[in-house]
């Protein structure tokens, strides 16, 4: 036995790569699943492994005193209540994003967890991928100076050959084009750049495109940011396009630049006519199978076994790319209005 049993909320695609993720980490397993959908608990256990038990009352299952941690992939509508719920009855969260619709509704989840003791991870699991450690380390190495540029964009086309597409045209459950995926870009760029965001710009559009016309929200998004320090910053979100995944990274600075994989670097000695090439995986695929999963989790539960707030994902340092998100969404749809995160209240 492992010391966290882990109960999921949601039975659906980014659910499967959960479970396998958890259950190949040292300290916990899945043994429970809530879905709407009535589902077996011998087919369950069959498939994933383990004794997991089949609950279709979310109620009995947060009340189960043998679970430890509660995983909602659920529809984000949803995300607020049940993760509310969770934490008050004493359940460590693990979150898929967007944590919520609203920054009103994502400052609750923090304050339950807070109110009651719990620790939160958010599934901004791109920080945990290779192309970012790298990119971190380098940042860290000095390498590229004083950042005071960045832009980190995310291209990916969420049509009907993609199963999120079924709810994600919805306005109620993908919200924007940034909400629904391109947070993880943002995400991305508030992890390697510098200081606190004082405010954000942003534009939005959709493609003519009838493949996307189902959509209720506009599809493509470019977001500005203004750093305190100085700095500025840059997210395009376009989740209309019609080529490769793409998750596009430009990082300059007072002693080099980094694009994706490639790097200049005054303090090498570089090239002054040539990209360095560096060894490291690109974000390459929209499938979660693919997602860095098992590291971010391995660390949430390596963290509660600390009794500390995880690293780069927690609830306080995500609720954080959260309020920019939802000033950029908001100045969007003034037609490019600066918003200041002071202002959001």
């Amino acid at each position: 036995m492992k010391k966290y049993n882990v109960g999921i909320i949601g039975y659906g695609w980014a659910a499967t790569a959960h479970i396998d993720a958890i259950n190949a980490s040292k300290q916990a397993q899945v043994t429970a699943i809530y879905s709407s959908r009535p589902l077996d608990s011998a087919e369950l256990s069959a498939k994933h492994g383990g004794t997991i038990t089949a609950y279709q009352d979310l109620d009995a299952m947060l009340a189960n005193p043998d679970i430890h941690v509660v995983d909602i992939t659920s529809y984000p509508s949803q995300h607020r209540n049940q993760a509310v719920a969770a934490a008050n009855a004493k359940k460590h969260v693990i979150l898929e994003k967007p944590m919520a619709n609203s920054l009103q509704e994502v400052r609750e989840i923090v304050a339950a967890a807070k109110a009651n003791g719990v620790k939160g991870c958010v599934c901004f699991e791109c920080r945990f991928s290779g192309q970012f450690q790298s990119t971190k380390a380098i940042l860290d190495e000095g390498l590229l100076g004083e950042v005071h540029y960045g832009e980190v964009d995310y291209y990916h086309g969420i049509g009907p050959w993609y199963g999120q597409f079924r709810w994600n045209i919805g306005k109620k459950d993908g919200g924007s084009a940034l909400l629904t995926a391109g947070c993880h870009a943002l995400d991305a760029l508030l992890m390697v750049m510098p200081g606190e965001v004082e405010s954000v710009t942003s534009f939005s559009t959709k493609s003519k495109s009838e493949i996307f016309a189902p959509y209720e929200y506009d599809t493509t998004s470019v977001t500005l940011v203004k750093f305190k320090n100085g700095a500025v910053g840059k997210t395009a979100a376009v989740v209309d396009c019609l080529q490769p995944y793409y998750f596009h990274t430009h990082l300059v600075g007072s002693e080099g630049s980094l694009l994706d994989n490639k790097l200049h670097s005054n303090k090498l000695k570089s090239d002054k006519k040539a990209w360095g090439n560096l060894s490291m995986h690109m974000l390459d695929s929209g499938d979660v199978n693919d997602h860095p999963y098992q590291t971010q989790f391995q660390a949430f539960f390596d963290a509660l076994d600390e009794g500390k707030d995880m690293p780069l994902t927690s609830f306080t340092e995500s609720l954080r790319t959260f309020e920019v998100i939802f000033a950029s969404d908001k100045s969007a749809e003034q037609g490019g209005k600066p918003v200041t995160i002071a202002d959001l209240g």
